[in-house]
């Protein structure tokens, strides 16, 4: 499975994955549709299928295009049918998605919001986690507790150590500086924080990041109970 790294408005990214032989492609949050076509056209890719985390227009805002012009088929939380827009196929929690050549684990990560869901490509080591897991970070708290955020974070921290995490945004920097002021002595950051410097002064991606790095430096992750994460959570807000 291949994975071509989109980014999309001003911080997103979208992401699409593909089988290089047989031509035919998913797409992650697509948050719009141009950038996306391009990549399918460089590529001569087939778009069959639409993952959408959650219902976020910076997330969907490419779904209804993508469709009328590849005639694909749209895929999110079953709960959230009536705010992703175009949505054809449901799934649910604990679901095994399975098309094509394509198969994924479906979890269900509220907190940013209700109906906030991973796509786990178990077999690739791969995981897609939206606006729940950021490089170094979480996402804001919209719709869900402070509670459904932090056992979504401890699901998602469950995984096999080599996992890579593919989030919804390129805010690994300023989450950084946030994780180093509050976790000072922590040289496994240190180090870390130069490798995403680097990669940004070359116009790169800081993304995926891989979850053992994350457990070890992202301050989130290492929140020992939910009174000290929903402090961390409300410190970031005003960062």
């Amino acid at each position: 499975m291949e994975i071509k790294i989109i980014p999309c408005l001003n911080d997103n990214y979208s992401y699409l994955i593909f089988d290089k032989n047989k031509k035919n492609a998913c797409v992650i949050d697509p948050s719009e549709s141009l950038p996306v076509i391009k990549e399918i056209e460089k590529n001569q890719l087939n778009l069959k299928y639409i993952l959408n985390t959650h219902h976020h227009y910076d997330h969907v805002g490419g779904n209804k295009e993508l469709k009328k012009k590849y005639h694909s088929k749209i895929v999110g939380f079953k709960d959230d049918k009536d705010r992703i827009p175009e949505i054809d196929i449901l799934v649910e929690n604990n679901q095994i998605w399975k098309k094509e050549s394509f198969e994924a684990k479906v979890y269900h990560i509220p907190g940013h919001t209700t109906g906030h869901i991973a796509f786990h490509f178990i077999k690739e080591k791969k995981i897609f986690t939206g606006d729940t897991l950021f490089s170094l970070g979480c996402g804001r708290i919209f719709e869900g507790t402070h509670e459904q955020m932090f056992n979504s974070l401890n699901k998602i921290k469950k995984l096999p150590k080599d996992t890579e995490i593919y989030c919804g945004h390129e805010y690994t920097l300023k989450n950084a500086n946030f994780c180093l002021a509050n976790d000072p002595n922590n040289s496994k950051l240190k180090e870390k924080i130069l490798k995403i410097k680097k990669n940004l002064d070359n116009n790169l991606p800081s993304i995926p990041s891989i979850l053992a790095d994350e457990i070890e430096c992202n301050i989130f992750l290492k929140a020992k109970n939910l009174e000290n994460f929903s402090k961390l959570r409300d410190l970031k807000d005003n960062f």
